[in-house]
């Protein structure tokens, strides 16, 4: 396992199987697949069976938490890597306080685009 594997492994609290999101919102698994291609949800390799697996944070009850395909947009724009941008999801941020993830639960999407928007100078 990478240093950020590592890192994002202690970092993301639960992950979700593709299938089981597919289910919660109703959809046929390759939907929610070519979402992931799509970039609008970050899916990892992970397990025994190295299976997709979606950051359980990003899912609410119908789609993907609201903003959340904006600020992946704007940080991968600015050249982070899926891997960069689930620690950065997930880091603490003082400023906010909390992570950028439970800013966006909080519907404080613009403080997260701004920050996001910011590392990119």
């Amino acid at each position: 396992m990478s240093e950020i594997e590592a890192k994002i492994e202690a970092l993301v609290p639960a992950w979700l199987y593709l299938p089981d999101i597919s289910e919660k919102w109703g959809l046929v698994v390759t939907e929610v697949r070519n979402m992931v291609k799509k970039g609008d949800l970050i899916a990892v390799r992970r397990g025994p069976n190295k299976s997709l697996q979606v950051p359980a944070a990003f899912i609410d009850e119908t789609g993907p938490v609201k903003h959340l395909i904006g600020t992946l947009t704007v940080l991968r724009d600015s050249g982070f890597s899926d891997d960069e941008i689930l620690v950065w999801m997930f880091t603490e941020d003082p400023s906010l306080p909390g992570t950028p993830m439970q800013a966006l639960w909080e519907n404080r999407a613009t403080e997260v685009k701004r920050r996001a928007q910011a590392m990119a100078w």
